[in-house]
């Protein structure tokens, strides 16, 4: 069973909810000053990662607090099941250190007004509170992983937070500023896979073949390791091009010449006319290098993305050769 629906709440008075929501528009305003135990009372508070919330502290506990911290409120009832499978997992993430968030367990029987004000319908039913709002939500136990991931979105992690700064950048083709962030991630993160592979990626689009073939080949696991694989042909062939040039090596080989230039023209960032070289390779010699131009292209696809005009025009193009 996933969710249990609740089918009633004791009655709950209109002056209560009248007198939070005044109470909430103050806060939103400006936070209502504390006297000065209270202060302290604060201060511990925050010291505290999980913390049992009531109607008469809800707006102190979730909603004051939410523009300090991210409060992740967990409705639930002691006779559900899957709220006790979906509890210690939260209570697990939220003693986790490289999460900063608060989490809030409100009892729906003895809360009920708060129930109907957020309109719980089934718990458990988890709400994620920042700077008074609700920004996520979900129903039903989920996995660690899946909770995790939630957790993730809505209090992340520094670590968390300067990666997606650095995927940013990726994401919006600033190669040299990618490079940067995600080099100054690793400096603080060493081995991070995602970083790994970011920094991997930029250095492709910069034209550094080989320091991008280490960083590849430094990822041992996770969902990176695919990634990188598929990227590998294309940082090795930059790489390989690299070297040649610094001999001065020349082939008299005519498909060798076409997919060497395929390789400067990458590194000029005239995608289109490296991708029509790479086309020419395959159209003379499928197994050129193994077939290495294939793998090449698909490399480029994915960082280009599938929404790239170029990675559609492109990967109709390489069908028809292939096929």
């Amino acid at each position: 069973m996933k969710a249990m629906r609740i089918e009633s709440f004791t009655e709950f008075g209109n002056t209560q909810s009248q007198n939070r929501e005044v109470i909430f528009r103050r806060l939103l305003s400006h936070r209502l000053p504390l006297l000065p135990n209270e202060r302290i009372r604060d201060k511990m508070r925050a010291m505290e990662k999980v913390i049992e919330v009531s109607e008469e502290s809800f707006d102190l506990d979730v909603i004051e607090q939410s523009f300090e911290l991210p409060v992740v409120v967990d409705f639930w009832a002691p006779w559900c099941g899957p709220c006790l499978t979906l509890g210690p997992i939260l209570e697990k993430l939220a003693a986790d250190p490289n999460h900063e968030f608060v989490l809030a367990k409100i009892n729906v029987d003895d809360n009920p007004g708060l129930a109907m004000e957020f309109q719980v319908q089934g718990i458990p039913a988890v709400k994620a509170f920042w700077e008074g709002d609700v920004i996520a939500e979900f129903t039903g136990v989920q996995s660690e992983s899946s909770v995790r991931q939630f957790i993730r979105k809505v209090a992340p992690s520094e670590r968390d937070l300067a990666l997606r700064q650095a995927k940013s950048l990726l994401a919006t083709r600033h190669w040299s500023d990618a490079e940067l962030a995600f080099r100054e991630v690793l400096e603080r993160f060493p081995h991070l896979p995602a970083a790994l592979l970011g920094l991997a990626t930029s250095l492709i689009m910069l034209g550094d073949g080989c320091e991008a073939v280490t960083h590849l080949k430094a990822i041992a696991d996770g969902p990176e390791l695919i990634q990188a694989k598929k990227l590998l042909p294309l940082a090795t062939f930059l790489c390989r091009q690299e070297e040649l040039d610094a001999q001065s090596e020349e082939t008299a080989d005519p498909i060798e010449i076409q997919y060497q230039q395929a390789a400067r023209l990458f590194w000029r960032d005239n995608l289109a006319a490296a991708l029509d070289g790479l086309l020419e390779v395959l159209r003379q010699d499928k197994n050129h290098r193994k077939g290495e131009a294939k793998a090449v292209m698909l490399a480029i696809f994915e960082i280009l993305g599938e929404g790239d005009p170029l990675t559609q025009t492109y990967r109709r193009e390489l069908a028809t050769v292939l096929f």
